[in-house]
């Protein structure tokens, strides 16, 4: 049994610490106290305070054998050099704008385990495509991801599950692919595609930043992209938006004031965003990869449909369990890769991932021609 701190009680983190509870001590920290009231009924204990500040986090996490990391992205990369400097190993989902190989020589130097992304994609798909990546020479990796409401309300179509500047982040960061060997950077939204799907419909797939780490880990391989999935017509209301400088980052003056336009929008969407208590959402991934294994061309599918569950939204559990998974190998010594490690990294770990994953209710299935 493992001293783990999760730091963040929102909707994932919620679901993390009541799962690594059943094995572990698990002590979870949040500004909310909100957040952290229906954990106290889970053997879980809770610490309410602000993890912006250093001082803090630093005298919070001193206890523990492994942290965990779900705050917002805007907070990530900050949260993990404390956490560094601290020698404490951390799992992480904050999904970060900065490059995490950024601070890879500060964890390497405090002799740090750190796993970044680790939730569903990036992560689980990441774990996939390093599992097969030993296996066969991959010449085409395309992820498509999303996660959404079963209920469709206009205008947005949207739930979201992670903080509300987190998403509108990637409706504006440049989206990276490769192709040819060459890397490719076009706007967000871009390149817009419908897409059917087996117990879903037709969805609308558009370029994001999803690759991340993959771009610099996996240089081999000459084709790869994600996109990302919404309700079709979403797209559209987004980039009026953006168009409009509703996203941006840059002070204007109203009425005196200094405001950012990202903010402001933040504070308007959320409340349109937020899944109210009920609500139920579903995740969907698609991902193919093809190439030569064994000299034949091969082709591998995955198709991930995960439904709200025992109280439990999908994004949650489909983040939340991989990222679980991950904490539990690194927890008990079994995964311990001194430095930044991105999910791919664990791709030799992919059958107790998968295998923790459905015993949980989240099943991947693959098939392959």
């Amino acid at each position: 049994m493992a001293k783990i701190v999760i730091l963040g009680a929102g909707l994932v983190g919620n679901v993390m610490a009541k799962d690594l509870a059943k094995q572990h001590a698990v002590t979870s920290v949040d500004i909310s106290e909100q957040a952290l009231a229906p954990l106290q009924a889970h053997n879980i204990q809770t610490i309410q305070a602000d993890l912006s500040d250093q001082n803090t986090l630093t005298k919070i996490i001193q206890d523990f054998d492994l942290v965990i990391g779900a705050v917002p992205g805007f907070m990530g990369y900050q949260m993990l050099k404390t956490v560094f400097e601290a020698e404490k190993n951390i799992v992480d989902i904050s999904f970060f704008p900065e490059d995490p190989f950024g601070l890879d020589a500060l964890a390497k130097e405090k002799g740090v385990v750190a796993v970044m992304d680790c939730g569903v994609a990036p992560g689980m798909g990441n774990i996939i495509l390093g599992h097969h990546d030993a296996q066969m020479q991959i010449s085409d990796y395309e992820c498509l991801v999303g996660g959404l409401p079963e209920v469709r309300e206009w205008p947005y179509q949207y739930k979201a599950v992670f903080s509300p500047i987190d998403v509108i982040e990637e409706y504006i960061r440049p989206a990276r692919y490769v192709q040819n060997s060459q890397l490719i950077t076009k706007e967000a939204l871009s390149d817009t595609e419908l897409i059917e799907f087996e117990g879903v419909g037709t969805l609308e797939s558009w370029n994001s930043d999803g690759l991340r780490s993959l771009i610099y880990t996996m240089p081999h391989i000459p084709n790869m992209i994600e996109k990302t999935l919404r309700y079709p017509g979403c797209v559209e209301y987004l980039k009026v938006l953006r168009a409009s400088g509703f996203f941006s980052y840059e002070e204007i003056e109203v009425n005196g004031q200094k405001v950012r336009p990202i903010d402001l929008t933040a504070k308007l969407l959320f409340p349109k965003w937020q899944l109210k208590e009920g609500e139920k959402d579903f995740t969907v991934m698609c991902i193919i990869m093809k190439g030569n294994e064994n000299g034949k061309d091969t082709t591998y599918r995955y198709d991930l449909l995960d439904r709200y569950k025992d109280g439990t939204i999908s994004m949650a559990r489909t983040t939340g369990f991989t990222c679980t998974a991950v904490a539990n190998l690194v927890a008990d010594g079994t995964y311990n890769r001194i430095g930044i490690s991105p999910p791919e990294y664990l791709g030799e770990h992919f059958n107790f991932v998968k295998n923790y994953l459905a015993e949980r209710g989240v099943m991947y299935k693959v098939s392959k021609s």
